[in-house]
C-alpha cells in the first residue's frame, strides 16, 4: 500500500470527507430501514416472515437489509432499480437505439441511467401496489390480520411510499458513487447484509452455550469461512491476459505503435447476477406456498425446498444457464475483435477479423465454466451446511459474494485515491529540481 497503508486514510483530507460522506448517507439509509408504513400490524407481520425464510421474500429481504421485514419505507430496497438495469443492459443488445446509445460515449451513458430512473420508478409503483395487495391477504400464525384498515387507501397509500423509498435510495447511491468511495448502490446492498453480523455472532453464541453448536464444529466453521472467504478473493481478482500486439504506423514524420499489452478477462465475467436470478426463479413456489394452499403447489415447494437434492441441482442448472447467458449479454467478442482490428492491433498467431473473435470466444467460454463452478460451489455449499450439519450460516453464498466483492472495489477505489495524492505530492516535490533540470 502507497505511504504507508491504510494508516494514513485520514491525513488525505478529500478521501476523508469522501469516506465521512459515504458514512453519513449509509447512516440515513439504516435509519429509514427502521421507520414502518403506516397501516401495518408490525407483530403479525414479523409473525408471518417467521416463516417466509427459504422464500423469494426471504431473499429480497436479505437484500433490503431486514427493510421488508419491517415493512419500512425502504422496503423495496434497492431491487427495483437493480432490476432496472438489468433490463436496460439486455434491451441494449436488441433495441438498435439504445445499442446507438451506448455507444456515444458519456452523453449515451447518462440517457440510459435516465431511461433507468424512469424504470425504477415504474417497477417500484408496480411492486408496491402488488404488494400493498398481498399484504391485505396475509394472515399471522395466530389468524391475525397483517393490514389494520384494507382498502384503496392503503394500497395508494402503500405504493406513494414505497416508490418514494426507493427513489430516495436511489438517489443516496448515486450521490455516493458521485461525491463518496465506491459504488453507492453495492454499499447500499453491502451495509444491509452486514449488519446482521452481531446478530449472527450473539446467536452463535447463544447455541454454543446451551449444546446445540459444539466448540469444534464452531471452530471449524470459522476456518471454513475464512477460506471461502480468500477463495472467493483470489477468484475475483483472477484474470486471464491474452497478450495483445499493435502494430507500427508512420503518421506524417512521426512513428506510432508498436507496443505489447493485454485483453484481461475475468474469470467470474458475470459476478452475482446468476446466483441471484436462479435464487429468484427457484424460491417462486415456495412464494406462492405460502399464498396458495393446494396440494400440488405445496408439494412442488417441498420438493424444491433448501437442502434437498433436487434443489441444489436446480440451482446449480440454472446457476450455470445465467452465467453463460449474461456473459454472452455483456460482452460481445466479435466487437472487441473489430475494435482491435480498427485500432492495429492483432493476438500474436492469431489473424485479425473473424479469427480473432472466435479465439475470444473459445477462451471466455472456457472461463465460464470455470467461473460458472466456482460460483456454484460458493452459493450451495451454505445450504449444505444449514441441512447436514445444523450450522447457523447467517448469509448464504450469493451475500458473501457481494460482501467479499464490495469490500474488495471498495479497498482499490481508496487505494486508487491514495496513490493519486502520493504522485502529486511527489510532483510538487520534485517539481522545483524538474523545472530547474528543464
Amino acid at each position: 500500500m502507497i505511504g504507508g497503508g491504510f494508516q494514513n486514510l485520514f491525513k488525505i483530507p478529500e478521501l476523508k470527507k469522501r469516506v465521512f460522506f459515504t458514512l453519513g448517507l449509509l447512516i440515513v439509509y439504516r435509519i429509514g430501514v427502521h421507520v414502518p408504513v403506516p397501516g401495518i400490524d408490525a407483530v403479525a407481520l414479523a409473525s408471518f416472515f417467521a416463516k417466509a425464510k427459504g422464500t423469494i421474500l426471504g431473499l429480497f429481504d436479505m437484500f433490503s437489509g431486514g427493510a421488508l421485514e419491517r415493512l419500512s419505507v425502504f422496503a423495496l430496497g434497492i431491487m427495483p432499480y437493480i432490476s432496472a438495469s438489468i433490463i436496460l443492459q439486455l434491451l441494449t443488445v436488441v433495441v438498435p437505439h439504445l445499442e446507438r446509445l451506448a455507444k456515444e460515449g458519456e452523453q449515451g451513458r447518462k440517457k440510459i441511467t435516465q431511461y433507468t430512473r424512469y424504470g425504477t420508478v415504474v417497477l417500484s409503483i408496480i411492486q408496491g401496489f402488488g404488494i400493498s395487495v398481498g399484504l391485505e391477504s396475509m394472515m399471522a400464525p395466530g389468524g391475525a390480520p397483517v393490514v389494520i384498515v384494507p382498502g384503496w387507501g392503503f394500497r395508494l397509500l402503500t405504493m406513494i411510499t414505497l416508490t418514494s423509498g426507493t427513489a430516495f435510495i436511489m438517489w443516496l447511491g448515486e450521490q455516493i458513487t458521485e461525491r463518496g468511495i465506491g459504488n453507492g448502490i453495492s454499499l447500499i446492498i453491502f451495509s444491509g447484509i452486514v449488519v446482521r453480523i452481531p446478530n449472527a455472532i450473539s446467536n452463535s453464541f447463544r447455541l454454543l452455550s446451551t449444546g446445540e453448536l459444539s466448540i469444534f464444529l464452531l471452530l471449524l466453521l470459522v476456518v471454513l469461512m475464512v477460506a471461502v472467504v480468500g477463495f472467493i478473493v483470489f477468484i475475483e481478482q483472477g484474470q486471464r491476459r491474452i497478450p495483445v500486439q499493435y502494430a507500427k504506423r508512420v503518421i506524417g514524420r512521426k512513428l506510432y505503435g508498436g507496443q505489447s499489452t493485454h485483453l484481461p478477462l475475468k474469470i467470474n465475467t458475470s459476478g452475482v447476477i446468476p446466483p441471484i436470478f436462479a435464487s429468484s426463479i427457484i424460491m417462486f413456489p415456495a412464494t406462492l406456498a405460502s399464498f396458495i394452499k393446494v396440494d400440488w403447489v405445496q408439494s412442488v415447494a417441498a420438493a424444491i425446498k433448501p437442502g434437498n437434492i433436487s434443489y441444489e441441482l436446480l440451482f446449480v442448472g440454472f446457476i450455470f444457464f445465467f452465467c453463460y447467458f449474461y456473459t454472452a449479454v455483456t460482452f460481445n467478442p466479435v466487437d472487441v475483435a473489430e475494435n482491435m482490428k480498427k485500432h492495429g492491433g492483432f493476438i500474436p498467431g492469431i489473424r485479425p477479423g473473424k479469427r480473432t473473435a472466435d479465439y475470444i470466444d473459445r477462451v471466455l467460454t472456457r472461463l465460464t465454466l470455470g467461473g460458472a463452478s466456482y460460483v456454484a460451489a460458493v452459493c450451495v455449499l451454505p445450504s449444505i451446511l444449514v441441512s447436514n450439519f445444523n450450522v447457523p450460516f447467517y448469509f448464504g453464498g450469493t451475500a458473501l459474494m457481494i460482501v467479499v466483492g464490495v469490500a474488495i472495489d471498495t479497498m482499490s477505489q481508496m487505494e486508487s485515491h491514495m496513490l493519486t495524492r502520493h504522485y502529486e505530492g511527489f510532483l510538487k516535490k520534485g517539481g522545483g529540481r524538474l523545472k530547474g533540470r528543464t
